[in-house]
C-alpha cells in the first residue's frame, strides 16, 4: 500500500492507547509528582488530560496562566492546593522554587503532573532540582506497537518516511507538510527557550547536517567545520537538541577484553521522519536508493528500543560496541549478567557477510547468541543466532 494511499485513513484511528500509562500511573502513587518529559507533540498533554481526568489543567503557552505564574508564583499554586496538570513548566522557571516547598510540607502523592517538552531541569534560569520529591517519565513519540494500533500494514519504509508523532496517526495531515511545519516551529520556539541562539537560519542548517551524520560517531571537529562554527558552539547545540529530545547520543560499551575501543558516541535522532524531513526525503522512491537509507533505518531502529525501555520506565542499558580495527556491533544489550549483541541491516534478504561482526564479537566475549535485525518479514531460529523481522523486537 503507498503512503498516499494509507493518509487518507489516517483520521480512522480516533485514540491512541500508550504502553507508558501503567508506569506513570504507579510513579503517582509513589511520588508526590510526576514530570512527563517528552519532545513537543509526543502526547504529553493528551495522555496526562487521558489518566488524570479530574485534576484541573493549566497550560503555561496561554500567556495569561504564563503571566500569572511568573509574577506571582505563589498566588498561582496557591489557587490549584489541590493539585493540577501543569503543562510546558519550562516556560515558567520561576515557579520551581515555590514547588518545591509545597512539596516539602505535603505527603500526598501525585498532587501535580508537570509536563516539559525539553528536560526543565537542564535550564540554566532553574536552580532547583526538586531531587527526592519528582519522579521523571520520558515520552518519546510513538512505539512500532502504539502506531500499528490501526491495524494498517506499514512497511518500515512507509514508517520511516512518516515518522511516530501521533498527530500523524490521529489527524488527516500529510508527514511533508507536518514535518516542515515541526521543524521550523522548534527552531523558532523551543531552541530559543533553551538557549539564546539569534542565527536560527545557521542553527537549521545545522540540524541538516546532524541529519547527514544520523547512525555515525559522534565527531564534534568534523561536524564545526562543516557548519563553519567552533567545536564548544557544537558541542552546545548538539546538547540543545538533546535536552529537547530530538537526538540522543549512544554510548561505547567497554569491556576489558579488548583495550583499543573506540571511545566516541554514537549520535542518532529519535524520530526517523525528521531526518528525512531534514535530508528532504519525501518519497518512498527517494528513500528506496538514498545512500542513507542503512543509516536512517538503523536510527529508528535503535530509537524503537530506547522506546521499549522508556515506557517501562526502565533505564537504558543499550550501547554500541566498535574497536579501532573496524570492527563494530551495532546494539549491545546489557542486562548485567549476560550481554546481547545485535547487527541492523537494511536488507529484506539474509547475507552470511552479516554475521561477520557477531562472530568477531561473540569470540572475544565468550558470549554463545547473536541477533540480526533485517527488512525482511520472516524471524528464523539459528544454532548462534536469532534472525528478527524489524517488527519483531518485542523478542528481543
Amino acid at each position: 500500500m503507498e503512503l498516499n494511499s494509507i493518509f487518507f485513513h489516517y483520521f480512522y484511528l480516533m485514540k491512541i492507547d500508550r504502553q507508558a500509562s501503567e508506569k506513570i500511573l504507579a510513579l503517582a502513587k509513589s511520588f508526590k509528582a510526576v514530570a512527563i518529559l517528552g519532545p513537543r507533540q509526543s502526547g504529553k498533554s493528551t495522555l496526562a488530560k487521558s489518566l488524570f481526568e479530574n485534576y484541573k489543567y493549566i497550560s503555561f503557552e496561554n500567556p495569561d496562566q504564563r503571566e500569572f505564574a511568573m509574577s506571582d508564583p505563589k498566588s498561582f499554586l496557591a489557587k490549584y492546593s489541590n493539585g493540577a496538570i501543569l503543562d510546558e513548566i519550562q516556560r515558567v522557571p520561576e515557579i520551581f522554587s515555590y514547588l518545591q516547598q509545597i512539596l516539602d510540607e505535603e505527603s500526598i502523592p501525585g498532587k501535580y503532573i508537570l509536563t516539559g517538552s525539553n528536560n526543565f531541569l537542564l535550564n540554566e534560569k532553574n536552580s532547583q532540582s526538586l531531587a527526592g520529591r519528582i519522579a521523571l517519565f520520558t515520552l518519546l513519540p510513538l512505539s512500532f506497537t502504539e502506531a500499528f494500533q490501526n491495524n494498517l500494514n506499514f512497511s518500515e519504509k512507509e514508517l520511516i518516511l512518516k515518522g511516530f508523532y501521533p498527530p500523524l496517526y490521529d489527524q488527516p495531515v500529510h508527514h511533508t507538510d507536518w514535518y516542515s511545519y515541526y521543524i521550523q516551529t522548534y527552531i523558532e520556539r523551543d531552541v530559543r527557550q533553551i538557549k539564546k541562539i539569534t542565527d536560527l537560519l545557521l542553527f537549521e542548517r545545522f540540524m541538516k547536517i546532524l541529519a547527514g551524520r544520523n547512525g555515525h560517531e559522534l565527531n564534534l571537529t568534523s561536524i564545526a567545520v562543516d557548519a563553519g562554527i567552533d567545536v564548544k558552539t557544537t558541542e552546545s547545540w548538539i546538547s540543545v537538541l538533546a535536552a529537547s529530545y530530538i537526538v540522543f547520543l549512544l554510548k561505547p560499551h567497554f569491556n576489558n577484553y579488548n583495550k583499543t575501543l573506540v571511545k566516541r558516541p554514537k549520535l542518532y535522532f529519535y524520530d526517523a521522519g525528521i531526518v528525512c524531513s531534514l535530508l528532504g526525503i519525501t518519497e518512498m522512491n527517494h528513500l528506496e536508493y538514498h545512500p542513507l537509507r542503512g543509516n536512517i533505518f538503523e536510527s529508528m531502529i535503535v530509537s524503537e528500543m530506547v522506546k521499549n525501555r522508556m515506557n517501562k520506565g526502565l533505564k537504558l542499558n543499550l550501547y554500541y560496541w566498535r574497536d579501532k580495527s573496524g570492527h563494530e556491533v551495532d546494539l549491545i544489550i546489557d542486562n548485567v549478567t549476560h550481554l546481547k549483541p545485535v547487527e541492523i541491516k537494511s536488507s529484506s534478504t539474509i547475507n552470511s557477510s552479516y554475521f561477520e561482526n557477531l562472530d568477531y564479537w561473540m569470540t572475544l566475549s565468550g558470549t554463545d547468541k547473536g541477533y540480526l535485525i533485517y527488512t525482511g518479514l520472516e524471524n528464523q531460529s539459528r544454532t548462534k543466532y536469532e534472525v528478527l523481522s524489524w517488527n519483531s523486537l518485542n523478542d528481543l
